[in-house]
């Protein structure tokens, strides 16, 4: 599977309106504490790779998941192969990463408001030390990447977000390198 996303800086005030004039289905509001990890055995820098740990937490208590995410496959937006699974316990898995080597590298911290839109979701993202951002994703299998990405193209200009603006580099990224 593939994560096909656009990811652009936003006032989440007038998306809002327009996701609300565009009949969106408002899904849920949760916050999110991202660890990414350092592989003992390869640069995940070099290679364009992640590792996680997402904490989210939701109606008061915490879930944990993992996620791996593969380099990105094209130019034109930020898809790449991704591996997510539910976790029993995430300072347990943490532990045992930390017993095989991988280091914690930097912590992503998050509120998300997500919503449905024409089969695509639209998250409005506001990360600590960044800002507003909003996300356009969808899913895609290997042959459909380029129509699931026309497809959060035009979502994003329905909400008044020009597609061409979308930014490939990921949060974590943004804020080791000190952006805004």
């Amino acid at each position: 599977m593939y994560e096909v996303e656009l990811k652009i800086r936003a006032d989440h005030d007038a998306v809002r309106k327009r996701l609300a004039d565009a009949g969106a289905e408002r899904r849920e509001a949760v916050v999110q504490r991202d660890t990414y990890y350092d592989a003992p055995h390869r640069d995940f820098a070099a290679t364009d790779e992640a590792l996680r740990i997402r904490r989210v937490e939701r109606d008061g208590a915490e879930q944990a998941r993992v996620t791996y995410k593969g380099p990105l496959v094209d130019d034109e937006s930020k898809t790449r192969e991704e591996y997510e699974t539910g976790v029993g316990d995430g300072e347990t898995l943490a532990a045992a990463l930390a017993a095989l080597g991988f280091e914690p590298a930097a912590t992503v911290a998050k509120r998300r408001e997500r919503f449905g839109l024409d089969g695509y979701a639209v998250t409005l993202d506001d990360v600590e030390g960044l800002g507003e951002y909003v996300e356009v994703e969808g899913e895609a299998t290997e042959g459909d990447i380029e129509g699931v990405r026309e497809g959060a193209a035009g979502v994003a200009r329905s909400l008044g977000l020009d597609p061409e603006r979308s930014i490939r580099t990921s949060y974590l990224e943004l804020l080791l390198d000190g952006e805004p």
